[in-house]
């Protein structure tokens, strides 16, 4: 009996995975039908939440024979490149370092473009007292798992500042899994995107004692990547969504107040959650990917330093900035 069950099983993910490649195009991207779209439940994607909620996706990839626009929840990229390796999304809304293992292992896609940067804090219990990066000697921290950006900016930070990453133990959680481990006492510390820091805090059982900016000033944090075999053979397709994506990253910036509203809908949080969440991290939202090519490379170079890659990957083999300069005619 256990043999027929497995074999049905068996049975039921090839079906999925294959579904999966009929709905990237199969043999023929100009007859796909529907968009299959990955995200995270993150203040740092809204502007996905914005154009699926205004049906921005729907409507204007109509022309183009979308009839259906899907979009999946992950609870961190390195599952999600997992699921756009067998086919399964089409798109991802996604941290800027997981594409970076998911290539390398032969992940057929490139970033097109940017989405926002900074936008992750260090939580500890609001009842200790924070002394600098020595204070996580000995300590427990829950972050995403490794080649998340947050695995990546946080093993970067240590290092730099002396610290040896083995004297430190960093588990590999969710968002959720890590806030629940630190509001009962199981770990010391989490280092999570927005809005997670923010919920620990309103609800008294964390505080920010560092954010991503302080860590790595600058860097580059989630990005949209799309399918290389899209980007092939339905350029024009592409460069809708990349229009559409810039007007979704524009209006988080000139509507903050109904972006916070939208986000609240599609995180299931109070509004003045997710506000609060915009005005104290330090999330900074914009598009173009131009402005990723040297936090790639330096994202490959750790990648490769950590051992994460077999090979070191350059910004060619991870960023198309091509069909983003044609929409806005750099």
């Amino acid at each position: 009996m256990k043999k027929i069950f497995a074999i049905l099983a068996s049975i039921l993910i090839v079906s999925t995975l294959l579904a999966g490649c009929v709905g990237q195009g199969g043999g023929d991207t100009k007859k796909m039908t529907e968009l299959k779209i990955g995200y995270q439940p993150s203040t740092h994607q809204i502007a996905e939440m914005i154009a699926m909620e205004k049906g921005w996706w729907q409507n204007d990839l109509k022309k183009f024979g979308i009839v259906k626009v899907t979009d999946y929840e992950f609870p961190s990229g390195p599952p999600e490149m997992q699921a756009m390796l067998a086919g399964q999304i089409d798109i991802a809304y996604v941290g800027a370092t997981p594409p970076i293992p998911a290539i390398d292992q032969g992940l057929d896609a490139k970033i097109v473009a940017a989405a926002q940067g900074h936008g992750s804090d260090i939580v500890i219990w609001p009842e200790s007292t924070y002394t600098g990066p020595s204070y996580f000697v000995g300590k427990k921290i829950g972050t995403f798992p490794p080649g998340s950006i947050q695995d990546m900016v946080l093993k970067k930070w240590l290092m730099d500042n002396g610290i040896d990453v083995s004297k430190v133990d960093i588990r590999a959680m969710g968002p959720g899994d890590a806030t629940t481990a630190l509001t009962a006492k199981q770990i010391d510390a989490v280092f999570l995107p927005h809005p997670s820091p923010a919920i620990l805090e309103i609800n008294g059982n964390g505080k920010s004692v560092v954010k991503s900016g302080e860590m790595w000033e600058g860097h580059a944090c989630c990005v949209l990547l799309v399918s290389g075999k899209l980007i092939r053979e339905n350029p024009e397709l592409v460069k809708e969504i990349i229009r559409i994506h810039i007007k979704a990253t524009e209006y988080i910036n000139e509507n903050p107040e109904e972006a916070a509203e939208i986000a609240s809908r599609k995180l299931g949080l109070p509004k003045e959650t997710v506000l609060y969440s915009m005005k104290n991290s330090d999330t900074l939202y914009f598009h173009d990917p131009n402005e990723l090519i040297s936090d790639m490379e330096e994202y490959a170079k750790e990648h490769y330093s950590l051992g994460y890659t077999k090979k070191l990957l350059t910004a060619k083999d991870l960023v198309d900035t091509k069909l983003y300069d044609e929409v806005t005619k750099k």
